[in-house]
């Protein structure tokens, strides 16, 4: 098939653009610069990348369009974040694909109630990011089951993979904690640590939405969540990643209030949209719809990452 991606230049293209070239589709990529990918492919030669400004072009009404030139067969959208773009592309590929899918966020369900959590639990979503992309699934979910716009919604936990930084266990993406308690240093955490995370590696987001393709009868109309078997408490991530580094855990804790004066105010704002929303999300669905199967737990996937950070020296111990 012809695969459009937009924003396929990112942590989930770096691995889902392979796994459809080595399937034998045609891909075009479209991104805002020619960034590579984050894991280096033979299969980039293939792909036709295509440069577009897409805020410019929503602005312009002219996105969508711009998609429907290039004749899909499936569209793969990474980047979309308000709803209104959401529809001007929907309105665009209307009659025209046979697959469109998005990637949402777990964030979309707002705090934890019920955990594990599933697709259908209701929505409380809060912050920008999260109200858009909650309404972004809501209204593509809709136009599926009432009009039969064939899209599909993945939505990922904090996606983590080598090259860049992990959410790390105080909730923020500061490297020097990893070089903390690589070096066997006292960590504080907030409150007790017990407000969770959820990462999945990028190679299997990238595989969900491969998946959700090939089983397209199981997934149109659908939402799935897209990470790791298990969520962390930040205070078992933390302990394995003193174990990791060979030491035992020096933990220490302060409540909200004290703690986030420790930090910088970037930090201490990274930390409590993790902890507000402590996303622990089931993937029974995903397993059993789409035959999704994480190849990384949550430690694995950071390990991975963090061992890359040491290797390129952006962390010392």
């Amino acid at each position: 098939m012809r695969v459009v991606i937009i924003g396929g230049s990112g942590h989930i293209g770096t691995y889902l653009v392979p796994m459809l070239v080595e399937s034998g589709h045609e891909v075009l990529n479209i991104s805002r610069g020619q960034r590579a990918a984050y894991v280096p492919h033979a299969a980039w030669k293939q792909v036709q990348s295509i440069t577009a400004d897409r805020d410019a072009e929503d602005a312009a009404g002219q996105f969508g369009e711009r998609v429907r030139s290039l004749k899909p067969d499936v569209v793969i959208d990474l980047i979309c974040f308000t709803e209104a773009s959401a529809r001007q592309i929907v309105e665009a590929l209307r009659g025209q694909v046979s697959h469109f899918l998005h990637c949402g966020t777990v964030w979309s369900h707002g705090h934890s109630t019920t955990v594990p959590a599933t697709e259908d639990q209701p929505r409380a979503p809060f912050g920008e990011y999260g109200i858009q992309k909650a309404r972004i699934e809501a209204y593509l979910l809709q136009e599926a089951r009432r009009t039969g716009f064939p899209a599909t919604v993945l939505m990922p936990g904090h996606i983590v993979g080598p090259g860049y930084v992990p959410l790390n266990p105080a909730g923020h993406f500061n490297p020097q904690v990893y070089a903390q308690i690589g070096r066997g240093e006292p960590l504080t955490l907030p409150n007790l640590g017990l407000e969770t995370v959820h990462h999945v590696h990028a190679e299997d987001v990238a595989q969900a939405f491969y998946k959700a393709m090939i089983y397209w009868s199981s997934s149109v109309g659908e939402n799935f969540h897209t990470v790791s078997p298990a969520a962390l408490t930040l205070r078992g991530y933390a302990e394995a990643m003193y174990a990791w580094f060979g030491h035992p855990p020096k933990l220490e804790y302060l409540g909200w209030e004290d703690w986030r004066k420790t930090v910088s105010e970037q930090e201490a704002q990274a930390t409590w949209d993790h902890i507000a929303h402590s996303p622990n999300a089931s993937i029974e669905k995903a397993r059993r719809l789409i035959q999704y199967q994480p190849r990384h737990t949550s430690l694995q996937a950071v390990q991975e990452a963090v061992s890359w950070l040491l290797a390129h020296q952006q962390i010392t111990i």
